[in-house]
């Protein structure tokens, strides 16, 4: 009987998201057990309209270029479906002779892979979870493919931000990075620091309350000790009532656009302090950057891909891929892959743990460094700073 795979994209994109279709392409090649990869072309909604793609009609040098292409090379969507649509799918799966279905994405389409997985109850098609998300904010998981690049983009951009600010040490730069709910990504800035008084000199995460009064304090404080000050923030900072600190925008029926927390904290620095300030807004590039894609991600995320298609095989169903972090006695990392049911993933929001937040809430603790840093295979480079030298030999500074 012919056994064909469905690949479907959810949600944002991320720098290895296809090279996670990459995995599972490979992996289902090599088994001998499959006819088809179908790439559903749309994400989600395309089961329905069935607008399939068999992806190993191409050659191998054109899908190795998986690995360097941003954003999805089969699209996404986040097409909300519905109790009816769901229950269509088994039939179509059946008319395609799809037995293993592999919908990759972030908390949302781990919902709907658990939807798809009951509704194929009762039928011999199974279902596996690739996890995808820049905001690392999945349940039961060490981490996400797709943060690992996000967290070295916005290290390294941030590292040159600071290199900028104190060659000329005039103002405050706020920088907002993406994470609504969960400053994994905000917290990925600290990896940027060298040596000590290196920037970020502040970092805000959603997981506490802001406090301008505190955030002033210590924007004023270092502006004084250094001329130039960095400052990065989550885009889902929140006031201690729980509301976010500016206001919605524009509502679309349950989506609500805010403005920018940058530009908030920005003029908020020029109104109350009088200090000159500006902000910066990575935005998507944090996600679409190939060139700052961590290796070490791209490499995990052909593993999520290949651990999904050798589960579903398996006969496993109704799980995602997951990673595991081993303990090792010389502290290096390792990590092996894993699944988990899906049930225990669905619409959990992974946050980032107190331990990885310093007392005052304006930066993290070494701990997190720790953990993170193998992710992001942050590569820093070698800047040269001559006056960082000429006042280092004279003394002192005038």
């Amino acid at each position: 009987m012919e056994k064909n795979v469905l690949v479907i994209h959810g949600g944002g994109p991320t720098a290895v998201l296809n090279a996670s279709l990459y995995g599972a392409i490979q992996s289902a090649k090599e088994s001998g057990e499959t006819s088809h990869v179908y790439g559903a072309i749309g994400g989600s909604e395309a089961i329905l309209k069935e607008r399939f793609l068999d992806l190993m009609q191409f050659p191998e040098e054109t899908l190795r270029r998986l690995l360097t292409t941003p954003g999805t090379a089969i699209g996404s969507s986040r097409y909300a479906l519905s109790e009816e649509d769901y229950a269509r799918m088994p039939e179509i799966f059946e008319k395609w002779k799809i037995k293993y279905v592999l919908p990759t994405g972030g908390n949302g389409t781990m919902d709907t892979c658990g939807k798809i997985q009951r509704a194929c109850e009762g039928t011999d098609i199974c279902v596996v979870g690739i996890p995808k998300t820049i905001d690392n904010d999945i349940a039961v998981t060490d981490h996400t493919p797709g943060y690992g690049s996000s967290a070295r983009y916005l290290a390294e951009t941030v590292a040159e931000i600071g290199a900028d600010v104190k060659s000329l040490p005039i103002h405050v730069c706020i920088v907002e990075a993406m994470g609504r709910n969960a400053g994994w990504i905000t917290a990925a800035s600290a990896l940027a620091r060298e040596k000590k008084g290196d920037a970020p000199h502040l970092i805000y995460l959603p997981e506490r309350p802001f406090r301008e009064e505190e955030f002033l304090e210590d924007v004023k404080r270092l502006y004084e000790e250094l001329g130039g000050v960095v400052v990065v923030a989550s885009e889902g900072l929140k006031k201690e009532n729980g509301e976010p600190i500016v206001p919605p925008i524009f509502r679309s029926g349950r989506s609500v656009y805010y403005g920018d927390v940058g530009a908030y904290l920005a003029e908020l620095v020029i109104r109350k302090l009088g200090i000159k300030a500006r902000s910066e807004k990575p935005g998507i590039c944090g996600r679409a950057s190939i060139p700052l894609q961590s290796a070490v991600d791209r490499e995990e995320a052909v593993i999520a891909g290949r651990t999904a298609f050798e589960s579903a095989l398996a006969g496993q169903t109704g799980v995602m891929v997951s990673f595991v972090r081993e303990a090792s006695e010389d502290g290096s990392y390792r990590m092996h892959p894993g699944t988990v049911p899906i049930q225990e993933v669905m619409m959990y929001e992974r946050k980032v743990p107190e331990s990885y937040i310093n007392e005052r809430g304006n930066d993290v603790t070494e701990e997190f460094v720790s953990w993170c840093r193998p992710l992001a295979d942050v590569h820093h480079r070698e800047f040269i700073d001559f006056q960082e030298y000429y006042w280092e030999r004279k003394g002192k500074r005038e």
